[in-house]
Formats: structure tokens, C-alpha cells, sequence
């Protein structure tokens, strides 16, 4: 199976760089030469635009910042798409987007997908990140192959368009998380507490979660570095809330997230690291949320596995 892969950022370049690394067939397009350049000389192989991609490749795999950025690209590639050509969207973005988009394919023969993932840079960098996957079931037969190489556990959610409401149900989760840690950690340090007891008290406790052995170990050594910012953050929690206004069930935390998030963008930038929510505390009271020991950035220790299909239990 030829591989095409557009957008190749943090999450993209790692995700292509799976598949190059496990022997795969991949021509890859990026705006940014230097991002095309590290996988080029890994052995991918390189197309003048999206739309070459798609004529040359069996499927072409989008990793890209906006539903805005999705739509340009997939614009561009729709006069190449015909049958046997599949679509794997792995942005995260808007499900009614992808609906849409995902519709022009099928009209003209091939299949769509949208497949984004979760789990953090550093998973996606060894090919253990979660992916979701909402499309027919023969679609997901097809690209499981391509699937289970990028990410280790994967889940066909249903129809197209399921995987992009999970995916920003499960990045709202993880803001919530973010700013609750950031929260705790500034009252333990208020509080007169050593930072790493603190950590460790969470980490082996009922408040323990994947954020906190994850993201506070970067809040808590400074560098705040997990390759996300906050206008992405911002992105996705407006998504989500997008989704709940679109169902009509009224939220309480969602909108206080949003308007966290917009507050730090417009003290701080739009591209500033998304842990760095915490200085908004650390302005307020004057703390400094760090502690020695922790690592700067986050490293994922366990060995690359080969993915499978989780399988959804049901009680009879």
C-alpha cells in the first residue's frame, strides 16, 4: 500500500515517521522544508503538492492544525480521488467538517476516515499512542494495517465523524486535568509543602491521572515543554464546547476552560506552551512552581509495540 502524508508538525512528523521507520511506503508534503527534509533522508519519499499525493498514492493521510488547513488541502486533492483511494483525516477538528469533507470522497468512489490520536507527542514518536477511527467497516479493515504501525491501541468508534467528538470529549478531559493539577500544585506549594512529595502524594493517590504523571513533571522542572500550545488548546475545548452547544446540554466547566484558555493566550501568546497556564497563578501569588528532579521533557520509556484493535466489551 502507497502512502501519502500531509502536514507533517509535532503529532504528523512522528505519526509519518512510524511509518517510514517500520519499512513503509510514504511520499510525504509539508509547507516547511526543513519538517520534509529529517524524513526524506529516514527514506520517505517527496511530491510537489497534495494533490500528487493523492494521484500517486493509494491513501493519503492528513495531520494538519485547523479544519480551515484540512479543507485547502483536501480541496486540492479531490480531482485525483476516484475508487480505492482512501482519506485518513488524523487532525483534530470538527466532526460536521469531516462529514462533509469525508461526503466528497465517497461521492466520487473512495472511502474516508477520520482516525486523530491521542496519548501525547512523545507516544506518537514511538509509534504507542492511542488512535481513533471513525469510518464503515471496510474502511477500517483496509487502513488497520496503517494503523496499528502508527499507534498501539486502536478503536473503530463507528461512523465517519465519531473519532473527532471522542477526540475532543478526550482533549476537553485533558485540559480539565491540566488546570486542576496546575490549581493543586500552586495550593501544595502555598501550602508550604515539598513539591516532590506533593507529586509523588498524587501520583500514588485517587488523584492521580495520565496528565499529572505526565505534564506536571514538565510544569514542575520549568520547561513546561510538551510540544502543545495554547492556541491549540483553545481550538479544541471551543470544539468541544461547539459540540455540547450543538446538542444543547448546558455545561459549567466548559466555559470557564475557555475563557482560562483565552485569558493566558492574551497574556502570554497564542503559541506559548499550553502547561504554562500554571503562570497565571504563579503571577497572581508570586510562587514559583518548580522542583528538582523532574524531567524536561516527556520520553516515552516503553519499547515500541506492534498495535492492535481494542475490542469494545459487551456484556450479553
Amino acid at each position: 500500500m502507497r502512502i501519502g502524508f500531509v502536514g507533517l508538525g509535532n503529532v504528523g512528523a512522528k505519526l509519518a515517521g512510524s511509518l517510514v521507520r517500520n519499512g513503509m511506503q510514504v511520499q510525504v508534503f509539508d509547507l516547511s522544508a526543513s519538517r520534509i527534509a529529517p524524513l526524506v533522508e529516514a527514506g520517505a519519499g517527496q511530491v510537489e503538492g497534495p494533490a500528487a499525493l493523492m494521484r500517486d498514492n493509494d491513501v493519503v493521510i492528513t495531520c494538519l492544525p485547523s479544519p480551515a488547513a484540512s479543507d485547502a488541502v483536501l480541496s486540492a486533492m479531490l480531482p485525483e480521488v476516484g475508487p480505492g483511494k482512501i482519506w485518513m483525516e488524523m487532525s483534530t477538528t470538527d466532526a460536521a467538517e469531516i462529514m462533509r469533507l469525508g461526503g466528497e470522497v465517497i461521492e466520487r468512489g473512495g472511502m474516508a476516515v477520520d482516525c486523530p490520536v491521542s496519548g501525547g507527542c512523545h507516544r506518537a514518536d514511538t509509534g504507542n499512542i492511542s488512535i481513533f477511527a471513525g469510518c464503515d467497516r471496510a474502511a477500517f479493515d483496509r487502513i488497520l494495517p496503517l494503523l496499528t504501525v502508527m499507534g498501539r491501541r486502536v478503536l473503530h468508534t463507528g461512523a465517519l465523524g465519531s473519532a473527532s467528538v471522542l477526540k475532543v470529549i478526550t482533549n476537553y478531559l485533558a485540559t480539565a486535568n491540566l488546570v486542576s493539577c496546575a490549581e493543586a500544585l500552586t495550593v501544595a506549594k502555598g501550602a508550604g509543602l515539598d513539591l516532590g512529595v506533593a507529586y509523588e502524594a498524587i501520583r500514588i493517590s485517587s488523584g492521580t491521572s495520565f496528565v499529572h504523571e505526565t505534564e506536571s513533571q514538565v510544569i514542575l522542572n520549568g520547561s513546561r515543554d510538551i510540544s502543545f500550545t495554547m492556541d491549540l488548546v483553545a481550538k479544541d475545548i471551543g470544539l468541544f464546547q461547539d459540540v455540547a452547544d450543538h446538542a444543547g446540554i448546558p455545561l459549567d466547566l466548559s466555559p470557564l476552560l475557555v475563557a482560562i484558555f483565552e485569558d493566558g493566550i492574551a497574556r502570554y501568546g497564542a503559541r506559548e506552551l499550553s502547561p504554562n497556564i500554571i503562570r497565571r497563578l504563579e503571577d497572581a501569588t508570586g510562587l514559583d512552581i518548580r522542583a528538582p528532579g523532574f524531567p524536561a521533557q516527556m520520553v516515552d520509556t516503553e519499547p515500541e509495540e506492534e498495535g492492535a484493535e481494542v475490542v469494545v466489551p459487551r456484556q450479553s
